[in-house]
């Protein structure tokens, strides 16, 4: 196994992690907008960034989903939700964790289909590659 693709998976047990914490939170009634939110984040986030490193693709540090996710696009890669509804998301790596007022970009139901789609799609892609 190749190192790209060990850091890869690592990525990828991380988002999976990240996606368990945002199901804990989505089910239990008094859990923030911007708590629950900020893990399935997390999730996309590290799961975009597997994909990249699989692909020994470059990307700079960056919490900017939608960034991300034109840097898969421009190595060969269809993503499996459009960049604007990735963009929904990246307020809750950095904005709304520090801020008591969380404009509601998104509802926690829409963030978790987001989380969802987008670790099963990495996880297949990182999966083929291993093969």
């Amino acid at each position: 196994m190749t190192p790209s693709l060990e850091e890869a998976l690592r990525l990828l047990r991380l988002a999976q992690r990240d996606l368990q914490t945002y199901r804990i939170l989505a089910a239990h009634p008094d859990a923030s907008l911007a708590a629950t939110c900020f893990h399935a984040q997390q999730s996309v986030e590290k799961a975009l960034k597997a994909v990249l490193t699989a692909r020994r693709a470059t990307f700079p540090r960056t919490h900017n989903l939608e960034e991300l996710g034109l840097l898969v696009t421009e190595s060969g890669i269809g993503l499996p939700a459009p960049g604007r509804d990735l963009r929904r998301l990246t307020p809750f790596a950095v904005d709304f964790r520090y801020d008591e007022e969380t404009v509601g970009l998104i509802t926690t139901e829409a963030a978790g289909l987001l989380a969802e789609s987008v670790f099963q799609w990495a996880r297949v892609l990182i999966e083929a590659t291993r093969q």
